[in-house]
């Protein structure tokens, strides 16, 4: 998150820096998608503006998480240490919780009616996925019992960002190629097994983004009360997670492979260097500080990974 200069702060430090965050957000609504289009290429059912409106509803809905994460810990704790721009910026009237409410009714508002284009095809499943994703990324930090506060946060992470926004991009464009008459289930073939697959590696790759935020902040997230899985299991072990995390998700493109699919499946293993250089920095960050830089770092892996197995996936034809 940026940090700004006490007396420097202003309203696009506030809105750009620490709420739409698009060199986090943007990458991790996109790292799904691209991996739903790469399969959907491979099975001849690759529609754009599907693809497009997937995108862009998984992103107001992750906004929508984002602005209620921070709208709940600012109500919760609003002379919070951690977040001491924000504090400042909200102390100062630069910006207001009301504000933030808003948006977060803006953004699910803005999913919704991009949703809504994708369910005369997609019909019931198109509803269901995007109320998933709403609730989710509501539960994760409002309402009595916020599951990322309660050591749920890492599965919560690795569902929808993984194989649930894979499965839901495929579906989408799958539903607009087949031209569907709002289905009440989801026809053969349009939920495959793939691309399931496909979406658990993601899923990896993506809750270790959330894994350096909890170990950077555990003496926060303790002295809050807020008891995520690197709270309750430690530092040490929460690393192993992080590493584990990884070699799951590089593990993935073998068992494509072993279906048959071309070598081309395996060129997200050209980024395992940059994840080995990620993990090590991890292992050894020896500060809260030196944590900082590595949620970008691990946002490049992710990304990259998302990228190469998308074209991994439309052109290793097995």
């Amino acid at each position: 998150m940026k940090s700004a200069a006490a007396g420097t702060l202003t309203r696009r430090d506030v809105w750009v820096g620490m709420l739409l965050y698009p060199a986090h957000t943007l990458p991790t609504a996109a790292g799904p998608v691209l991996v739903s289009v790469g399969l959907a290429l491979h099975d001849g059912v690759f529609v754009p503006w599907a693809a497009l409106a997937a995108f862009a509803s998984g992103w107001l809905v992750q906004l929508g998480g984002v602005f209620t994460d921070n709208y709940q810990n600012l109500s919760r704790h609003p002379d919070d240490e951690e977040h001491a721009d924000f504090v400042q910026a909200v102390a100062t009237g630069l910006i207001s919780l009301a504000e933030i409410r808003r948006a977060i009714h803006a953004c699910y508002a803005a999913a919704i009616l991009i949703g809504l284009t994708l369910v005369p095809a997609g019909g019931v499943p198109i509803l269901v996925i995007g109320g998933v994703a709403i609730i989710a990324s509501l539960a994760y930090s409002a309402g009595p019992f916020p599951l990322g506060d309660r050591a749920l946060g890492d599965p919560l992470f690795f569902l929808c960002f993984g194989p649930l926004s894979v499965l839901g991009g495929y579906y989408a464009q799958a539903a607009v190629a087949a031209g569907g008459t709002f289905p009440l289930w989801p026809p053969a073939g349009a939920l495959p097994l793939e691309a399931l697959v496909a979406g658990l590696a993601f899923g990896a790759l993506i809750t270790n983004i959330l894994v350096i935020d909890n170990i950077r902040d555990l003496d926060y997230d303790r002295s809050k009360n807020e008891w995520t899985i690197a709270v309750l299991i430690g530092p040490t072990w929460s690393r192993v997670e992080f590493v584990a995390l990884y070699l799951f998700a590089y593990a993935v493109p073998l068992w494509f492979l072993a279906r048959g699919w071309g070598p081309a499946v395996l060129l997200p293993w050209l980024t395992a260097p940059l994840a080995v250089v990620v993990a090590r920095r991890v292992i050894g960050a020896p500060s809260r500080e030196a944590m900082m830089p590595l949620t970008p770092q691990a946002g490049v892996v992710m990304l990259a990974y998302a990228v190469l197995l998308a074209i991994g996936l439309g052109w290793g034809r097995p």
